[in-house]
């Protein structure tokens, strides 16, 4: 039985929001909420369910997180699947909540089609900055409905921070250009960077599928090291939400044919890193993604 937002203990989050007369939004995402965050400013209060390093195809709703989704007045997931093992819980509370799926807001010609499932499209849509800005446009969009009475100052804040997108789109585009065509290969724990590679212009290899549920064994193994050894791909990269485990294999197995590999470092896929670090934002993700990139692969 879900409660109403009035019967929440005074002392939480959603409760002293309420108190100030503020909307209280809840995201799934750590990049869900720092988007929500730059369009509200201070008239409303957000939070996300999953932190730094938090891996959503996974994750699974805790007994916290129900009392947290009850107190929320709209609740704003990926959608696309990502948060696979979560979704009986965001259906059932569509039914008395307000709870949208941010990517419904996208055109379906501008996914990617899923390479792993039939009829399904690639959750990963924050690799493309220009895409993550359209998104960011139906969102507020959205929020302006939901709160008239802030709508104004939603749209001012959404207009600055699409100005920011814009400008960090072009960047991106500018550093991977930047690295040898020849050299333009990233390599990946899963397959998460697709539409990164689609919009910036590198291709992507993953070991693991679009979701890590899905297992990875000895072929796909061999398979990524043959591709690695004959493209002579000089750095792979972990992930801070995926096991390190897959990669070292992969490192291993190229070693034995002779082909030393670098680590490029840990790339920020499914989650931002920690809150006042370097890719606690979205920007700066993507800031810490792309300069890692560019340097172990130029």
């Amino acid at each position: 039985m879900l409660l109403c937002a009035a019967c929440a203990p005074e002392d939480t989050p959603g409760a002293q929001a309420h108190q100030q007369g503020k909307l209280y939004i809840v995201t799934t995402t750590s990049i869900l909420r720092n988007a929500v965050a730059n369009l509200v400013g201070d008239r409303a209060v957000v939070t996300s369910l999953m932190g730094a390093g938090v891996d959503p195809h996974l994750y699974k709703a805790a007994l916290g997180d129900l009392q947290t989704l009850r107190e929320a007045d709209v609740i704003i997931y990926n959608g696309l699947h990502l948060e696979g093992k979560m979704g009986e819980v965001l259906d059932k509370l569509a039914r008395q909540k307000v709870v949208w799926a941010a990517a419904e807001g996208l055109p379906e010609e501008r996914l990617r089609k899923s390479p792993q499932f039939q009829d399904s499209h690639d959750p990963h849509i924050w690799f493309d900055v220009a895409l993550w800005g359209q998104l960011v446009e139906h969102v507020s969009q959205k929020l302006q409905q939901q709160d008239p009475r802030n709508a104004a100052q939603y749209q001012a804040n959404t207009k600055q921070y699409r100005a920011r997108l814009d400008s960090l789109h072009l960047w991106t585009k500018a550093q991977i250009a930047s690295i040898p065509e020849r050299q333009r290969i990233l390599i990946t724990a899963h397959d998460a960077f697709g539409y990164f590679g689609r919009a910036y212009n590198i291709k992507v290899q993953g070991l693991q599928g679009i979701s890590t549920v899905s297992e990875f064994g000895l072929q796909d193994v061999s398979s990524l090291v043959n591709f690695i050894v004959d493209q002579k791909v000089k750095a792979v990269f972990v992930e801070s939400s995926v096991s390190q485990k897959a990669i070292e294999a992969v490192m291993e197995g190229c070693r034995q044919k002779g082909h030393e590999i670098q680590l490029g470092g840990t790339l920020y896929s499914d989650a931002l890193g920690e809150p006042n670090g370097p890719a606690g934002t979205y920007e700066g993700m993507v800031k810490a993604n792309v300069s890692k990139i560019v340097k172990a692969l130029k």
